[in-house]
């Protein structure tokens, strides 16, 4: 194939930090692409390098001739004056015998599927996250030769998600994306680029493939390591690796439940009648549309908020960590290790005390990155500082709001096996599809205003609608014709789901862990048969 970009000897700076250093890769016609890194590694740069918003400080970017780029960046730029149908339809010019009423139909008509419904609201009613739609919109209303989006799953929900997915499938230019979306990086990619320490990494291959290529490179560099140290250091004990820990604060037994909760503002109520009663290890998930009530209903389960009506009955020992969409301002000349120190100098954890210094190690802040300022971090690593804070406070219930928002993969990973650890009760609002299947055991999903339970992740819940859309289609055909798929259904649903699927495979191991488990617990309590405290907290 015919190349699209070609980087020979590519180096870029941003302020004093070397993004790019003596970068070569081609990218062919056609390639579907998605960019993955660390936050502040430079996707972003990448991307408008790729756009012709930024220009190298040294080297070459070879682009073929006459062809269209359509870019979206984190944060559009659209006229506040502007209706969005206008806004949409301004976002890239017009290509050359394009027709204007062709364009204007496909853009009202992504709009609808985005979620508007006055197509001629002006742009400056918006939230930040409804101007990233319309944007959207734009880019994908008029045909283009190379389509680069920057992170645009953040700020849309589910359902817009998986219909970004489908539309992206379809899509026949070249593609490159920055991501953390794991659902979209699996299906819609055939190679992965990894910015990062100065490089761009070529993996030709899908996410599930650069993830088992990265660990194969990573476990030879680790030998090619533990090599060379041998050569010079015969007796010098092992460094310490840090692994995430669960440090939550102890919970007794009464911990968070919510009678008849309805909440809203004003007299608009968005859930109404919803009950439930928090267990200790909960792992919760809340879906629903842009604006279905979603973080009213964390606000108000954290105090923020007061119900329109219910009683919520908090346990006293209780410690709540909430993690909201937006970080709170830090001061800028802050240094990271002192914002961290401001919550706590050590937190505990089953392996004994964690220091401030190490727990910033653990969520990807170096020692010798922890005496900068906080000014100089990029919007990601401020809010993976924000969530660090949170839970150096040591919380026993954790209530997060898009918790994935803006976090690179690294990130994600650390936070999804501190999750994993967190001796607690979780509830999370999230649109990402992974983080839902792998963290939540059911889910909660806004529908008309209550709030519809489901045993299960997202897949369960999606496994849950199709069997829904099959019974209303079943509904509405013919009596005669009704036996005959009746039949068809029962065999399908004796099918495992993904999740029954997964679970079935690695049951065999977990009871195994259990037993273990359960061996170790009843030696340990035999051993302190006399302490009365330890042994309650064995039981």
């Amino acid at each position: 194939m015919a190349s699209a970009y070609s980087f020979s000897d590519v180096t870029i700076f941003y302020s004093e930090k070397e993004l790019m250093n003596n970068v070569f890769l081609t990218i062919s016609e056609g390639d579907r692409i998605g960019v993955v890194g660390r936050n502040g590694a430079g996707k972003s740069t990448f991307l408008r390098l790729l756009s012709g918003k930024e220009e190298p400080d040294h080297g070459e970017i070879s682009v073929k001739r006459g062809m269209s780029v359509a870019y979206l960046p984190q944060t559009p730029v659209l006229r506040e004056d502007d209706t969005i149908t206008q806004a949409a339809l301004d976002y890239l010019p017009a290509r050359q015998g394009e027709d204007p009423s062709s364009a204007a139909y496909e853009a009202q008509t992504i709009l609808t599927q985005l979620g508007f419904a006055d197509l001629n609201q002006p742009v400056r009613e918006l939230s930040g996250g409804q101007k990233m739609r319309v944007a959207l919109a734009g880019v994908l209303c008029r045909k283009s030769d190379v389509l680069l989006l920057d992170e645009p799953t953040n700020h849309i929900d589910l359902d817009m998600a998986q219909w970004l997915e489908d539309r992206l499938l379809k899509y026949r230019g070249t593609l490159i994306v920055v991501t953390h979306d794991r659902y979209l990086l699996e299906r819609a990619f055939s190679r992965i680029f990894e910015v990062g320490d100065g490089k761009v990494e070529i993996y030709n291959t899908t996410y599930s493939g650069y993830l088992e290529e990265r660990a194969q490179r990573e476990e030879m560099e680790a030998a090619t390591l533990r090599k060379n140290k041998s050569l010079y250091r015969k007796e010098a004990p092992p460094e310490a690796e840090l692994t995430m820990k669960s440090v939550a604060s102890r919970l007794g037994k009464k911990i968070l439940s919510w009678e008849n909760l309805s909440i809203g503002y004003g007299e608009n109520t968005l859930v109404r009648d919803f009950s439930y009663t928090l267990l200790r290890d909960d792992r919760l998930g809340i879906i629903g549309g842009n604006g279905a009530g979603k973080t009213t209903l964390l606000r108000t389960l954290c105090g923020e908020l007061p119900p329109l009506s219910g009683v919520i009955e908090k346990g006293d020992t209780v410690r709540i960590g909430y993690f909201a969409q937006h970080c709170p301002a830090l001061d800028p000349e802050t240094r990271i290790i002192d914002a961290v120190r401001d919550v706590a100098v050590h937190v505990f954890t089953p392996d004994g005390d964690l220091s401030a210094s190490q727990m910033a190690e653990t969520f990807l802040f170096p020692s010798q990155m922890q005496y900068q300022k906080v000014s100089s971090l990029s919007g990601g690593e401020q809010r993976r500082l924000y969530l660090l804070r949170i839970l150096m406070a040591a919380p026993n219930v954790l209530i997060l709001d898009e918790p994935t928002n803006d976090l690179d993969l690294a990130t994600l990973n650390i936070l999804e096996d501190y999750l994993d650890s967190f001796q607690g009760a979780i509830i999370a609002v999230s649109h990402d599809r992974y983080f839902l299947d792998r963290i939540t055991t059911h889910l909660f999903a806004v529908e008309e205003a209550r709030m519809v339970p489901y045993i299960g992740g997202y897949q369960s819940y999606l496994d849950a609608q199709e069997a829904k859309a099959e019974a209303s289609a079943d509904m509405k055909q013919p009596a005669a014709a009704k036996q005959k798929d009746t039949r068809v259904r029962v065999q399908t649903q004796l099918k495992f789901s993904y999740k029954e699927q997964r679970d079935f495979d690695t049951i065999e191991n977990r009871v195994a862990e259990l037993e273990d488990k359960l061996a170790q617990l009843e030696q340990e309590i035999a051993a302190n048969a006399s302490d009365y405290t330890k042994v309650t907290e064995l039981m």
